[in-house]
């Protein structure tokens, strides 16, 4: 994910929920992880959301996850995200309560969230670019209070929201919140992938796993994970990379040049968000190529112009538009796509603090995602 301007009327509307809360005398609590600033978090009563806007729905958390954006917020990395904040923006739950113009949803249905909130009615919307809906974007745990919580208040439910199934792997389709449909749209579909490419994808982390399982619906020829990370290597591996190369302990642009006959490679996907990975994306992609960049960048990167001007390459950026959620929701309850197997580790969701330090030390803890059971 990487963060958007938006508009000025979502910023403010979590500061009346408190108020209307109380209205009828005693505000309902919950349980909450809460950002205090750079490093600082907390588990802690706060107010249970309600309805604001007759197109909302209240969602009671079933299960959530940890996502590495979530660990840019708490590095500092995310500005617009302030001290007060009830982060995350991945789950599955339950509808407690629908506003009165919501039409596809009604209290007991088991639903999916999507990262993305679109209103499905303005300019961006229409286009099928919901990241940057005039009136929504990425808004949970951003803007206003997410999903790392008892409940959580959902705008334009109608728009936002999706079905589960009878029967579906729910702790499967957290999966499909953010990870799934962020490393297939900025990673494969971005970088074009095709029949017969090759392509590198630098970080084996859930959203460069996330790009990996994807970028097999292409058939790709080669696909080549960097990371200085051997156990996450070895899970690309099981996952079907071709090829896997430490970048601590090996020089990744020559391992690429020796596997490309010295071409380098057609498609290049950045997932990691920081300037060494972004600038050896610049080194690996081949005459012509793309280097889609998926990665949240909290400092600026050098771009080697003065070696790319002549090398016909596309740089493409994305946030995530969840355009792609209703197709990969179809291959995983078809079983053409295991998203489960992205999940390692398992935590209440009042052992949160915990599952955080877990995923923030990832290669000493082997993890991946973490389920968060409500």
């Amino acid at each position: 994910m990487t963060t958007i301007a938006t508009s000025p009327e979502i910023k403010t509307t979590d500061l009346s929920q408190a108020q209307n809360n109380g209205s009828d005398g005693a505000a309902k609590k919950m349980k909450a992880l809460v950002y205090h600033g750079p490093g600082k978090k907390s588990w802690e009563d706060k107010p249970r959301p309600v309805i604001l806007e007759p197109t909302d729905a209240l969602v009671k958390i079933l299960k959530t996850t940890i996502c590495g954006t979530d660990l840019h917020i708490m590095k500092g990395d995310v500005p617009e995200v302030t001290p007060g904040r009830i982060i995350g923006h991945e789950g599955v739950g339950i509808v407690e309560e629908a506003g009165s113009a919501v039409s596809n949803f009604k209290k007991g249905d088991h639903v999916l969230i999507s990262c993305i909130t679109s209103c499905g009615k303005c300019e961006y919307c229409k286009k099928g670019m919901y990241s940057h809906c005039e009136k929504g974007g990425w808004v949970l745990g951003h803007l206003i209070d997410g999903t790392q919580a008892e409940y959580v208040r959902i705008p334009f439910a109608d728009t936002s929201l999706y079905h589960i199934p009878e029967g579906s792997d729910e702790e499967a389709l957290v999966m499909l919140s953010d990870i799934l449909p962020t490393g297939f749209e900025c990673g494969v579909l971005n970088g074009k992938v095709q029949p017969g490419s090759t392509v590198a994808i630098v970080g084996s982390g859930p959203i460069g796993l996330a790009a990996l399982l994807t970028a097999q619906f292409y058939s790709p020829a080669q696909i080549i994970m960097i990371d200085p990370d051997d156990n996450r290597l070895q899970t690309a591996k099981q996952f079907g990379a071709t090829e896997i190369i430490n970048n601590g302990t090996e020089n990744a642009v020559e391992k690429v040049q020796q596997l490309t006959n010295n071409k380098g490679v057609d498609t290049v996907i950045e997932a990691v968000g920081i300037p060494a990975t972004f600038e050896l994306c610049q080194s690996l992609v081949g005459a012509g190529g793309t280097i889609a960049n998926v990665g949240v960048h909290g400092k600026s990167a050098e771009l080697h112009l003065e070696k790319l001007w002549a090398h016909n390459i596309t740089i493409t950026t994305r946030l995530v538009d969840t355009v792609t959620t209703p197709m990969l929701l179809k291959t995983i309850q078809s079983k053409k796509l295991d998203s489960k197997q992205l999940i390692t580790h398992h935590f209440a969701l009042g052992d949160i603090i915990s599952a955080y330090d877990t995923f923030q030390n990832a290669a000493r803890e082997k993890a991946l995602k973490v389920i968060l059971t409500n």
